[in-house]
């Protein structure tokens, strides 16, 4: 049987091999860092470990409580906050799995306030109206938090007013509103906001919401509700980052000022009834367009003046005669980026599309375009063969064009040498530029 003696205060084994805590010795920066990363119960229970380990929970930066997990329980999360000795509270993720659970959340939110809190996070994942009310009592106790994710069946009824000083990021995935004055109020309240994401599922708490925030620069909207008469009025003049997906059938989309856009996201819409969506976006240097110009209004006699970076799918009705209004209307184009959404095509479906290609050759073609690269290329599509070959033959500053097709399965034999020979057509249409470099290649 092996022995252990004593050296110097370490165990040793009969072969001299010592037993250290090497992780006892890590610098407590490291230590907290990885307690952080677990779930604030598990790491309480670390504290049963050593001496050192013992308090070590109490100024965690991070705290994540989870009502799923079997130690949790009201009262631990209520003793663990008292508890807890850090001077800043960077952040508090809280769970819920029924709303027996949170009824107590008032309490713990209030507390991690007075601990100088800056992120929260909040989850109810149900799908109940009215489930679980924030503190309205609250949105006035906190000038440190910088970070509010609100998820799920979250209720917001704020009738009086809200005063987030500090809050620059506010994320409401399903939130719902008790009415319009209750989202003012919140985004009145938050005079430093800057980005702001929106997902909603159901209309029916607000008809318009009104989104009027001098401060705000990146705003993400995900509209998932499929009708109706109401939509949205945005008035951000400072606004840089704008992404919208699912807007199917609502009444509007109003932009009312947005003049230092850079990045603009519209995807996924299928229909907006007197609805001119594009013309606001006009100053973005950079855009992705997914939708049909059949669904939306195209801005005419409109130019997008600082557009730089075109990235637009081809998978939407008439994406190709989008195409030619948006190469006209950007003279200074120099990149653009073709995406079919669809992985493969369903040889039923191929539709030949007429093309309507620009009249005149578009400026940025003559001067500007460098970049030009196609996802997914559909070679056996006459419309996308023209388009293809329209820009080789006009880009006369084009550096770089590649094309990468759908995949095919190595055994269809016929349907590769039928691609093959699409792709030398295409390699040997005479180009404009001298220095294009031409890639194909295959998904």
């Amino acid at each position: 049987m092996e022995q252990k003696r004593k050296i110097g205060g370490e165990g040793l084994s009969s072969r001299g091999v010592a037993h250290k805590d090497m992780i006892s010795e890590l610098p407590e920066e490291l230590l907290l860092h990885i307690l952080s990363s677990l779930p604030t119960e598990i790491a309480i229970t670390t504290s049963v470990l050593s001496k050192r380990w013992r308090s070590l929970w109490k100024v965690l930066p991070n705290l994540n409580f989870y009502s799923g997990y079997h130690h949790t329980s009201s009262e631990n999360i209520c003793s663990s906050l008292i508890l807890h000795k850090a001077p800043v509270l960077e952040s508090l993720h809280l769970g819920f799995d029924d709303e027996s659970d949170a009824s107590d959340v008032g309490i713990w939110i209030g507390i991690a306030f007075a601990r100088h809190l800056r992120k929260l996070v909040l989850s109810f994942p149900c799908y109940d109206e009215d489930s679980v009310r924030f503190p309205s009592a609250l949105c006035c106790c906190s000038n440190t938090l910088e970070s509010l994710k609100l998820k799920f069946s979250i209720f917001l009824d704020l009738t009086s007013g809200v005063c987030f000083n500090s809050l620059r990021e506010l994320h409401l995935y399903y939130t719902l509103f008790k009415d319009e004055e209750s989202v003012s109020n919140l985004l009145c309240g938050c005079p430093r906001l800057e980005d702001l994401v929106l997902h909603r599922i159901r209309n029916n708490d607000v008809e318009t919401l009104t989104i009027a925030v001098p401060s705000l620069q990146r705003l993400t909207i995900e509209d998932d509700h499929y009708g109706g008469d109401g939509g949205y009025v945005i008035n951000a003049p400072s606004l840089k980052y704008f992404n919208i997906d699912g807007f199917n059938r609502i009444g509007f989309c109003l932009i009312q000022n947005a003049p230092e856009l850079v990045d603009a996201i519209i995807t996924n819409v299928f229909d907006i009834t007197n609805e001119k969506m594009l013309e606001p976006l006009t100053s973005a240097k950079r855009l992705s367009l997914d939708l049909s110009p059949l669904k939306v209004k195209y801005p005419t006699r409109k130019i997008f003046y600082r557009l730089l970076s075109l990235e637009l799918h081809t998978n939407k009705e008439e994406w190709c005669n989008l195409l030619s209004l948006m190469l006209n209307s950007s003279p200074k184009l120099q990149i653009l980026k073709l995406i079919d959404s669809k992985w493969y095509i369903n040889k039923d479906n191929l539709v030949d599309r007429k093309w309507n290609q620009p009249k005149c050759v578009p400026e940025c073609l003559l001067f500007h375009l460098e970049t030009f690269e196609w996802t997914r290329y559909g070679w056996q599509l006459e419309d996308e063969k023209e388009v293809a070959t329209y820009i080789l033959k006009n880009a006369r500053r084009l550096k770089k064009a590649t094309l990468s097709t759908k995949s095919i399965k190595p055994n269809e034999l016929e349907k590769l040498e039928k691609r093959r020979e699409m792709l030398n057509e295409l390699a040997n249409v005479v180009r404009a530029s001298d220095s294009c470099h031409l890639v194909c290649e295959a998904d």
